[in-house]
């Protein structure tokens, strides 16, 4: 098995109308002066090279997360105009708290900024892991600060009394410094400025991909070396010349039999969806799951001492097609969303 990666563009999980084209961000967070951790906990080292270990919670930087999503948004040439506004919403409040904007609030916002609905960041919630770790072998000391983001994005349409819908994903950005000494690195932790700010930024990008369709890199698998033709058409699959390696997995399929088979109908299945043609991509995975299933029918059904899952070839077989299953039915929905976009993409 050799992996290759793969990219394609995915749905996002609302649909805006092609008339909604002018999008207003604002900042609906409180002020959090000086950013002072909310809570903290101490935890005992869970290993020998583990030194210290620290967790806490801060609010971040609703300003530079506000213009980090807003450029994120503008960035990807959705809507025909992206307007910011500047001011915090809830600059007045002493307290930190979240709050969702009010009918009138959002007419007035709307009017204001001339735009048809507003995106409002009303959270950022960031979990701070210190831990410093000797690494004997090196003679030195890490330090390994992870951050767990976690922003509320709502969405606003004009006259409504509610949010149309509620965004709360969550991600996480890590960094990474070395010293001989354990103590500067614990120490390190006590100015946190620079890195809050670096997590609100990245912070105000993670709704993006929920909010607007998206480019998605993964890994796909193909079969090579189990004979010549199989061996060539992996030197055309590195060349990505799909065209020649499906014509020889065409051979394959139709000269050999058992494994062979399997091998290259799911060989060919990935061919057509580099193609973009997934219902013919379906179609051979389908004929790669059922040929795997007869190959292996005595042996499972029989014997009842295994289930289709544990056939080899099948359960490979079987995830490919679901995850081709889930793309040929987000593709309708895709095509829903890049219509302002003509399609184009």
């Amino acid at each position: 098995m050799e992996r290759i990666s793969i990219d394609y563009m995915a749905p996002a999980e609302i649909s805006f109308p092609a008339s909604m084209r002018r999008v207003g961000i604002v900042n609906n967070m409180s002020e959090t002066p000086n950013n002072r951790s909310i809570a903290m906990n101490k935890f005992t080292p869970k290993s020998n090279t583990e030194v210290s270990r620290q967790l806490k919670y801060y609010n971040g930087n609703s300003r530079i997360a506000t213009e980090a999503l807003a450029k994120a948004i503008a960035n990807e040439n959705y809507f025909e105009e992206v307007i910011i506004c500047d001011s915090m919403l809830r600059s007045q409040d002493i307290y930190h708290r979240e709050n969702t904007l009010s009918r009138n609030e959002v007419n007035e916002l709307i009017h204001l900024l001339n735009v048809d609905f507003i995106i409002a960041l009303e959270n950022l919630e960031i979990y701070l892991l210190h831990k410093v770790e000797a690494i004997p072998e090196w003679g030195i000391y890490a330090g390994i600060t992870d951050a767990k983001i976690s922003p509320t994005v709502r969405i606003y349409l004009p006259n409504r009394s509610i949010p149309m819908v509620t965004i709360t994903p969550n991600d996480s950005i890590y960094w990474e410094v070395f010293n001989s000494q354990a103590t500067p690195l614990i120490n390190r932790f006590d100015s946190v400025r620079t890195i809050l700010n670096e997590a609100s930024e990245y912070g105000g990008s993670i709704p993006v991909k929920h909010i607007l369709p998206h480019w998605e890199t993964t890994t796909r698998y193909f079969v090579s070396g189990r004979n010549v033709a199989m061996r060539d058409a992996a030197i055309f699959v590195r060349e990505q010349n799909w065209d020649e390696a499906i014509r020889l997995w065409e051979q394959v399929y139709n000269l050999k039999k058992g494994k062979q088979k399997i091998y290259a109908a799911f060989n060919l299945a990935l061919g057509y969806e580099m193609k973009d043609e997934l219902d013919i991509a379906e179609q051979w995975a389908m004929k790669a799951q059922q040929t795997a299933a007869e190959l292996n029918k005595s042996k499972t059904v029989e014997a009842g001492s295994q289930s289709i899952e544990e056939v080899p070839g099948y359960y490979t077989v079987t995830l490919y097609l679901k995850e081709l299953q889930k793309r040929k039915k987000n593709l309708t929905q895709l095509k829903n969303q890049t219509e302002r976009l003509h399609n184009d993409f």
